[in-house]
C-alpha cells in the first residue's frame, strides 16, 4: 500500500524559532503482521505527514484523527489533556511507528480533531535521539555512538 501523504499548511505563518518536519507514521502492528507473512507489506498502513509542529511544550505525538483513522490504530485508553485552550478529553491510540532523520521508534499517539495539526512532542524527540534546532528550522540528530549516545541506562 502507497503511504498516504497529509500536508497542514493553513493557518498563520510560520514565526522565528519554530521547526516543522515531515514525518512517515506506519502502524507496527501491520509491520508485523506483514514479517510474519499474515499480510502483504503492501498492505501495511503508512502515512507521511507534511508540516508536523516540532513542540517541546506538548509531551506526545499528537494527531489528527483523520490520520489516525487511515493508519487504522486501535484506542487504548481514553484520557484528559490540558491544551492552550484548556482541559479537554481524549483518546490515546498505541502502535504508531514513527520514521524521522534515519530513525524509528513506536509510540502511542494523543487524538486531536481532524484537520489540527499534528504536533511532535517531547517524549517521541526523547526516544528517537533528536532536538530542535531554532537557529536552522530543523531537526538536529543527537550522537549514537561510538563514544557518546543519547540512549542512556544509568
Amino acid at each position: 500500500m502507497q503511504a498516504q501523504e497529509v500536508r497542514y499548511t493553513e493557518g498563520p505563518p510560520r514565526q522565528m524559532g519554530q521547526v516543522f518536519v515531515r514525518l512517515t507514521i506506519t502502524n507496527a502492528l501491520d509491520e508485523g503482521r506483514a514479517s510474519e507473512g499474515d499480510i502483504s507489506p503492501s498492505d501495511v498502513r503508512s502515512v507521511v505527514v507534511e508540516d508536523v509542529m516540532v513542540d517541546t511544550g506538548a509531551s506526545h505525538l499528537c494527531l489528527p484523527a483523520n490520520v489516525i483513522r487511515a493508519l487504522g490504530l486501535k484506542p487504548d485508553r481514553d484520557a484528559v489533556v490540558e491544551t492552550a485552550s484548556g482541559i479537554t478529553p481524549t483518546r490515546i491510540f498505541l502502535n504508531a511507528r514513527i520514521s524521522i532523520e534515519g530513525r524509528s521508534a513506536t509510540m502511542e499517539c494523543l487524538e486531536l480533531p481532524e484537520g489540527t495539526r499534528p504536533l511532535l512532542g517531547a517524549i517521541p524527540m526523547q526516544s528517537l535521539g533528536v532536538e530542535p534546532d531554532l537557529t536552522n528550522h530543523r531537526l538536529r540528530l543527537l550522537p549514537e555512538g561510538p563514544t557518546h549516545s543519547y540512549l542512556m541506562a544509568l
